[in-house]
């Protein structure tokens, strides 16, 4: 079970890794590294472990481009069961959004894998915000999230909302925000969030939430309509479309992250290596750029700030998730 104790005692480990030298990180590089993802190609996630995996290329890391292995389902808990069970000597790393590790030991009693104990904390990579979206199902009329909350309040048999994963962040989103306000609002869980953008645009289901760069595109071409977003400020890819605070329900202000993991035992030397390299890719302007398309912040951290910032959201949700009442057998 997560607690204090295994988080203190991880932060020391963290603590000696941050007094290794980069430059003495690793003798030797890796031939190849391999980069496991728990949701679908094509997500903004994906293009942080594709567009960060080629760039190891020539580090004191790796000497190749990482290949990026995919492995949807169980929203993303597949990928940590699989690093889990890898090689503890860096050749295998996975990309995961903070909930796979902070919230999902509130809500499942028999995870397959404890957080701390299992794995290392590499490197955060980057943050994005969550979103709101409405599809044609819903009125044109419908511009603001209260005006959703009325109509939804008016249309309980259509009220639903698609999220990437059970469990997930933008899940717990999407069920506080009908709590708070009184209003009944049907969870439909997705495989990754491709899946559910597509059945919004389609008008099989209402709106959804998911990290907000995978709307953009559908946003900017009218297909669906993003009206509010989880950062503390507006999101810099979609400015004009204002944040859940500023719109009066500022308890749904959060900023996930994607991170890199490492087996459990994995020398501190390798893991200075790997990341030296993923801050070093992530610094690249290609790299910021082809991120920024997704609606994704490039932005590092040294595995310290990576595990205090799981142990926070862990003690954030923790809350919340009881609030909500989900659990694995709901």
């Amino acid at each position: 079970m997560y607690t204090r104790r295994h988080f203190m005692n991880q932060m020391g480990s963290a603590a000696a890794l941050a007094a290794l030298s980069p430059l003495a990180a690793q003798a030797q590089a890796l031939d190849q590294v391999k980069v496991l993802y728990g949701f679908p190609a094509g997500s903004a996630g994906d293009s942080v472990a594709r567009r960060v995996g080629e760039k190891l290329a020539g580090s004191p890391y790796t000497r190749n481009p990482a290949v990026v292995e995919n492995k949807p389902g169980a929203g993303g808990r597949i990928a940590l069961e699989s690093l889990k069970g890898a090689p503890a000597d860096g050749t295998v790393l996975t990309l995961s959004p903070f909930s796979c590790t902070s919230i999902y030991p509130h809500i499942y009693n028999k995870l397959s894998y404890d957080p701390v104990k299992d794995f290392v904390p590499v490197s955060i990579a980057a943050v994005m915000h969550h979103g709101l979206a409405v599809g044609p199902l819903v009125p044109a009329s419908v511009k603001t999230v209260r005006d959703f909350l009325a109509w939804a309040k008016a249309n309980p048999v259509l009220a639903n909302y698609g999220s990437p994963a059970a469990g997930s962040t933008p899940h717990f989103i999407g069920a506080l925000l009908g709590l708070n306000n009184g209003v009944e609002l049907k969870h439909v869980p997705y495989r990754g969030s491709i899946p559910g953008v597509t059945d919004v645009v389609g008008g099989q289901i209402a709106s959804m939430v998911t990290p907000s760069g995978d709307f953009i595109p559908n946003h900017k071409a009218g297909k669906l309509r993003l009206i509010a977003t989880s950062g503390q400020a507006r999101s810099p890819f979609s400015p004009e479309v204002p944040t859940f605070a500023e719109q009066g329900f500022p308890e749904l202000t959060t900023e996930e992250w994607f991170g890199f993991y490492s087996p459990a035992r994995t020398p501190a030397a390798v893991v200075a290596a790997a990341n030296a390299a993923i801050n070093a890719a992530i610094k690249e302007k290609a790299v910021i750029d082809s991120l920024a398309v997704v609606g994704l912040i490039a932005k590092g951290s040294t595995p310290g700030e990576m595990q205090a910032s799981q142990q926070a959201e862990f003690e954030r949700w923790g809350p919340l998730v009881k609030k909500v009442g989900f659990t694995a057998e709901s």
